[in-house]
């Protein structure tokens, strides 16, 4: 498409997007799009991986997280987005590769373990479950990405994904670059009660939310747990609604509030409800182009079905290029 270097990403349809994929990914990958060939892909098939017991809502999850990204800033002439279950090469690229994939490389994965006990209510002893980043290398490659953007604790991902493209290579000759992780900055974003801002904890102020529901959200944001009364000083350092503040309210205003907290010239309540209608502010360009994608279904369609095609010309390229070095 372009002389610029590719990267590409993918997200799991497992929900609405809330404010930590925002800053923790969707933003960045916004901004990149100016500097990068960008392929942004719904792993609908990695959210098999652990909810294969419940697949009602994968699909209504997928088309609303296209709405999502569109509404962020993504762009369908700047960026290619797809649907990875639409491209069946991923398939027979995983296939390939986990026929080379030694299982004690998947069984030291870092992410294998946490979730393992994190989602210890689920039963993750499936065969997909444990070669998920087989399926993750193959999604990546494919599209010979010069870089993968991620946080920090993805960095094993990309890690496992360049020794399977190594591997191959060795095997069969070289097919594939080695992807380069390109660690993102993104803000402190907790959730409503200070822990890691998800779904499955209840604690996610989503995209979508109107402003009446961010109040009601915000309201009952854990403040200063030092803080009991009114009357009590409050440290802002360590105060969750501070943190947006910081992000959606702007300098000035921190640095109102931040003198006042201390000396109790401003109750959490007040406090709370300058940061809620500043939030929903920030949030309102979203939320009028999520109207706008909403009221244009053809239009949603027409992008999704653009991206496939796009994703799919590079995808047949590469696994023809992959068949003729493994001879098959």
């Amino acid at each position: 498409m372009t002389g610029k270097k590719r990267i590409l990403s993918g997200m799991r349809p497992t929900g609405p997007l809330h404010l930590g994929n925002l800053h923790g990914a969707l933003l960045n990958w916004v901004r990149m799009q100016d500097e990068y060939d960008c392929f942004y892909f719904i792993a609908d098939w990695h959210a098999l991986t652990s909810d294969y017991e419940n697949t009602s809502m994968i699909s209504e999850y997928t088309r609303e997280m296209i709405i999502d990204w569109l509404s962020a800033g993504l762009s369908p002439d700047k960026s290619t987005m797809f649907i990875q279950s639409h491209v069946k090469e991923h398939a027979e690229l995983f296939l390939i590769l986990s026929m080379i994939t030694p299982v004690p490389w998947l069984e030291r994965n870092p992410t294998y373990k946490d979730q393992i006990v994190q989602l210890s209510s689920k039963d993750l002893s499936t065969f997909g479950f444990l070669g998920y980043p087989v399926l993750q290398a193959a999604d990546i490659i494919m599209y010979k990405p010069s870089g993968v953007p991620v946080g920090i604790d993805q960095v094993p991902h990309v890690e496992i994904t360049r020794e399977i493209a190594r591997r191959f290579n060795f095997l069969y000759g070289e097919v594939f670059p080695e992807p380069e992780a390109i660690l993102t900055k993104t803000p402190k974003i907790l959730g409503l009660d200070r822990r890691k801002m998800s779904k499955s904890y209840n604690n996610a102020i989503f995209l979508s939310d109107k402003p009446d529901v961010i109040s009601s959200k915000v309201s009952a944001m854990v403040t200063d747990p030092q803080r009991a009364r009114k009357s009590d000083p409050g440290d802002p350092d360590v105060c969750n609604v501070f943190e947006f503040h910081r992000i959606y309210s702007g300098e000035a205003t921190c640095d109102d509030i931040n003198p006042k907290c201390r000396k109790a010239e401003i109750g959490c309540v007040e406090c709370k409800k300058i940061m809620a209608k500043n939030l929903s502010k920030a949030l309102e360009p979203i939320r009028e182009k999520r109207e706008y994608y909403e009221a244009r279904p053809q239009t949603v369609d027409d992008i999704i079905a653009d991206g496939i095609k796009r994703a799919g010309k590079v995808a047949a390229k590469t696994m023809e290029e992959v068949r003729a070095s493994v001879k098959i």
